[in-house]
């Protein structure tokens, strides 16, 4: 299947490439923006990506570009970690690649047979150690939380069940088990949000997103632009929900949880124009998988990061909660 980078029109209309400056590609993937970046303008590119089968295109990059473009090994929320100085743009494309999910051995897609794995890094735990270990509680929390599955309750119960007598360790094994347990109406797989779900978990998805937001606006120059493309309800909420309190909005209180009266505090991003956009119709006549995509874009001020007072993460269930790490 041939990859589209989403949404690089926008993205690349948005950041406004120019000679001379610093990109951070947080999310290199398949290196289609940091390759647009380049060809744009004689700029630089750093690109991150805890995923090491990006070396592969990397390395083809490396070898067209130079200098002006190096991939680091890593998470993007440690962006501001590694030495790299301030930067003039961050560019997020959030959720899983099109290429990871074809890749059956991957065990991202209940349509390709494969060990259900869905680890992005390929170290740490797995869906299977998930789906083998969490109480029926968790599982419930997780498939509500993360898949929105309202069957949540249900689903879960049919996992620990089954788990009972056979372990849970492919993709098709998992996915038949729901199809027969749920029921299939109309065209969505009743597996697809409990997939979701673990995919998200086990990658501490929503974690990466908010410290790599946070991440960023430490290492934006003023003037600095930060992007983000994000694929459904729980990504755009997070970065909605950041860009509005950096830019000024605040958080909204309510009787259980006031807010205190502080002293104002500086915004340390701005919009000045349109702050989200959405793919073109050609585009998702072109390629499907851009049609829930959102992009969220603000430019960086002059004024120092504001304290991290507000985190959506407290209401997820995380890795560390149980003792495993992403």
């Amino acid at each position: 299947m041939a990859h589209y980078p989403v949404m690089l029109p926008e993205v690349l209309d948005t950041l406004s490439p120019r000679a001379g400056e610093i990109y951070v590609d947080g999310t290199f993937g398949n290196g289609g923006y940091t390759q647009a970046f380049l060809e744009a303008t004689e700029c630089s590119v750093v690109a991150l990506d805890r995923d090491p089968t990006v070396r592969t295109q990397a390395a083809v990059l490396s070898e067209k570009y130079g200098e002006r473009f190096r991939l680091i090994q890593t998470s993007f929320s440690k962006m501001d970690e590694l030495g790299i100085g301030q930067v003039d743009a961050v560019a997020l494309d959030i959720g899983v690649s099109s290429t990871q999910i074809d890749q059956g051995e991957r065990g991202f897609s209940f349509q390709k047979s494969g060990p259900l794995d869905m680890r992005m890094s390929q170290s740490g735990a797995t869906a299977a150690e998930a789906v083998a270990e969490l109480p029926q509680a968790e599982l419930e929390h997780v498939f509500r939380v993360y898949g929105e599955e309202k069957h949540a309750r249900r689903a879960a119960r049919l996992v620990v069940r089954a788990r009972e007598e056979n372990a849970i360790a492919t993709t098709d094994g998992l996915a038949d088990l729901l199809e027969r347990g749920l029921g299939r109406k109309g065209r969505i797989h009743p597996a697809t949000r409990v997939f979701q779900a673990l995919r998200i978990f086990i990658n501490d998805e929503l974690g990466e997103l908010y410290e790599g937001l946070c991440a960023a606006e430490r290492i934006l120059k003023p003037g600095g632009r930060l992007i983000a493309v994000t694929f459904h309800s729980l990504e755009d909420r997070i970065v909605k929900t950041f860009m509005r309190q950096r830019c000024g909005g605040g958080q909204s209180g309510s009787r259980y949880t006031p807010v205190a009266k502080k002293p104002p505090v500086q915004p340390s991003f701005e919009v000045t124009r349109r702050s989200v956009l959405k793919p073109s119709e050609k585009e998702v006549t072109k390629n499907a998988r851009s049609r829930s995509a959102r992009l969220r874009w603000a430019l960086r001020t002059n004024a120092e990061p504001i304290a991290d007072e507000y985190s959506p993460l407290r209401k997820f269930p995380r890795l560390q909660n149980y003792g495993w790490a992403a």
